[in-house]
């Protein structure tokens, strides 16, 4: 969405609702972008450019929304937004004190796709999302990446309208600008997180005081894959809570899809460089009024209150709002919030660090309950994200102590995690009843940031079963299982084996890739027009000195996705046929609807013509066949196959049973013809249709 801003330079506003600050901005053309989300890990969550996270399932299915675990369909957030609170002063004596004002990123809203009142972050045309990576092997690989997906965001609050000079309704600037790093890993110890890491500078002449920064988040634990978004009883089933030891605001579905989601929303306040009073945490009820304690605040003074953490009137978490009360089925959402930070002076900054987590519920007890038991995972994971945002700081003070100093450049460095080998290169070449697995050598040297040390030790190579996709709480980690694992010789770790096996006698390349590949692994025994995924990893020996145990690269990054089936080929002597034949209605493989039917032609050329006949003649489907075009944007791949990722063996080609005038074949026996667009010759079959 392009909005138009009218901003103003160096003009002083003087009515009390703009908060009798300059503003410093110049008449630019915006342009909003939600289309960003992370994916090197296990958590897929969109982030935008004008202050929030989510997208509300404007964008879903296609993107997530917040995803975990990959591939699971199981969402956590309808959307959120950064909210920041303070007062205006003259000095930093306070004089002429005005406030409090609270610029929101979003606010209560029933459909985010509309922008509207409490989406009060704006941004400039030079503002875009920009991408960075620390992995070598990524395309947006720069050196100044911190993980393995970087998200660089700026945008502020001082504008005053939207296109056609339309106000943003009741926004009162603090006058501040903000620069958002988000930080994702596919580390399996690290892949549950993304870390928001806020800095927020004072852009006008005025003082900013007592300051408070929180995250807002309309959560909604669903499993979509069960219950498709939409109505008001797909977000009333959330539970809540807080713990706060760890400073972890949670959600999770206390009453909706039961067992297709036993999972946690966390949001985690992890710290901050700026001296503060207080980690705070409300929830209140969508579109309340008239509650004491849960209604939705309506007016700055009202926000900021709740971004002092107070419920209502004194009443804060555990004093006045017990657990229980956020544990039963509701349409809430929460808040976690840091302050007061005293004051930021112009020109200043703060700076403010959260993170928003996934978590399996721990244990065996139902997962609509939320049992102390049930939240140690939580508690894992927001622990590895302390850890992630502590870096140098290992007693976590805060200060740079004698030791710690890692790198010895004298100051405290932030988002230092022990590093696994980086994960292999694969190619993964599907082939009739089989998969071909080729990896590279990367691995092997790499240098852990801790020890300083070469330390690889082996690789683990991951498969799923046939099925897998048609499960439906499953996903792409409990899909894929250990299949096989090779290791080095020489030391008293794991299992020895060598790498003879897998090793080739001299290395293979691949067109159009300058990699070399240096081992091979067989999949045999497939089933052809199968969804199968395959992945290597690498793992270390650990490091007992620093106690570190074995750590190991993703199995999810870069996963391969394929289909086995024949290869291309012009013999005259092999036969073009359809399977399954017969194809019987809703054959095992198929989706719940019409439209997620399939069979495939296989032992086809690399290009061909195919049309499909009735008895009588008439045609009622040309496919055009090559190495493009496979019938991999039929709907079943775009339910079954995450943005087009399968890669099949170029000599079949799926279809779906429906006709080009649009319509479902019906039961009966049909004809094919399949020309070679090379060589000009015509091969013909039939198949039976049983519905």
């Amino acid at each position: 969405m392009k909005i138009y801003q009218i901003v103003f330079a160096f003009i002083y506003i003087s009515s009390s609702l703009f908060a009798q600050q300059e503003i410093r901005s110049i008449s630019r053309l915006s342009k909003d972008d939600n289309t960003k989300f992370t994916s090197v890990g296990n958590i897929g969550i969109t982030i935008t450019n004008f202050g929030t996270y989510g997208h509300g399932f404007a964008l879903w299915p296609q993107n997530p929304s917040m995803e975990y675990p990959k591939g699971s369909g199981i969402e956590h957030i309808f959307d959120g937004g950064l909210y920041i609170g303070g007062f205006i002063s003259n000095d930093s004596l306070g004089s002429g004190r005005l406030g409090p004002f609270v610029t929101t990123g979003a606010v209560d809203a029933a459909s985010v796709s509309a922008r509207g009142g409490g989406f009060e972050f704006t941004n400039d045309k030079e503002s875009r999302i920009v991408e960075r990576s620390s992995l070598l092997t990524s395309r947006y690989y720069k050196p100044e990446a911190v993980s393995h997906q970087d998200f660089v965001i700026e945008f502020n609050d001082t504008n005053l309208v939207w296109e056609n000079n339309e106000p943003i309704q009741e926004h009162s600037p603090l006058g501040l600008g903000v620069h958002l790093e988000t930080y994702a890993w596919n580390f399996p110890f690290a892949d549950f997180f993304v870390i928001f890491n806020y800095t927020i500078k004072n852009l006008s002449n005025k003082y900013v005081d007592s300051v408070y920064v929180g995250m807002w988040t309309d959560a909604v634990v669903r499993n979509t894959k069960v219950t498709s978004p939409g109505g008001s009883a797909f977000f009333n089933k959330g539970g809540n809570g807080f713990m706060d030891s760890i400073d972890v605001a949670y959600e999770f579905d206390s009453n909706g899809d039961i067992g297709f989601t036993d999972s946690y929303l966390g949001v985690q306040f992890l710290g901050s460089d700026t001296p503060h009073d207080s980690v705070n945490y409300v929830s209140w009820q969508f579109r309340n009024t008239a509650d004491p304690l849960f209604f939705a605040p309506q007016t700055d003074q009202e926000r900021y209150v709740k971004l002092q953490g107070y419920f209502g009137g004194n009443t804060r978490y555990n004093a006045g709002v017990t657990p229980a009360t956020l544990k039963s089925p509701s349409n809430r959402s929460f808040m976690i919030s840091a302050g007061s930070f005293k004051r930021i002076a112009p020109g200043d900054s703060i700076n403010v660090v959260f993170a928003i987590l996934g978590a399996k519920k721990f244990g065996d007890d139902p997962a609509a309950l939320d049992s102390d038991e049930q939240k140690k995972t939580l508690a894992a994971n927001a622990d590895w994200a302390k850890r992630a945002y502590s870096g140098e700081d290992k007693n976590r003070n805060n200060i740079l102590d004698p030791g710690e100093d890692l790198n010895g450049n004298g100051k405290l460095d932030r988002y230092i995690l022990p590093a696994p080998p980086v994960s292999p290169k694969v190619v993964a070449v599907p082939q009739n009843g089989k998969v071909s697995l080729y990896w590279d050598k990367s691995a092997e040297e790499s240098i852990d940031p801790i020890s300083g040390l070469k330390d690889f030790e082996g690789y683990r190579l991951y498969r799923s079963n046939a099925g897998f996709d048609f499960q439906n709480n499953a996903n792409d980690a409990q899909a894929l299982v250990q299949m096989a694992e090779f290791d080095s010789t020489g030391n008293s770790l794991f299992f020895n084996t060598g790498f003879n096996y897998v090793k080739l006698p001299q290395a293979v390349k691949f067109e159009g890739d300058n990699t070399e590949y240096w081992y091979k692994f067989d999949v045999d025994n497939l089933l052809n027009g199968w969804q199968y995924l395959f992945n290597v990893s690498a793992f270390d020996k650990g490091d007992p000195v620093n106690r570190i145990e074995s750590l190991e690269s993703s199995f999810l990054f870069n996963v391969k996705r394929l289909i086995p089936g024949t290869t291309p080929t012009s013999q005259e002597d092999v036969e073009i046929g359809v399977y399954p034949n017969p194809y019987y209605g809703n054959a095992y493989w198929d989706g719940s609807f019409e439209r997620l039917r399939k069979i495939y032609f296989y032992n086809l050329p690399a290009r061909a013509e195919i049309v499909i006949y009735t008895l009588a003649g008439d045609v009622i489907k040309k496919l055009d066949h090559d190495g493009n075009s496979n019938g991999s944007e039929l709907r079943w791949f775009e339910n079954f196959s995450p943005g087009g990722t399968q890669v099949m063996s170029g000599g079949e080609h799926a279809w779906d049973l429906i006709s080009d005038g649009d319509q479902a074949i019906a039961t009966g026996l049909y004809l094919f013809s399949v020309k070679d667009l090379n060589t000009g010759k015509i091969k013909t079959g039939k198949f039976l249709v049983i519905k």
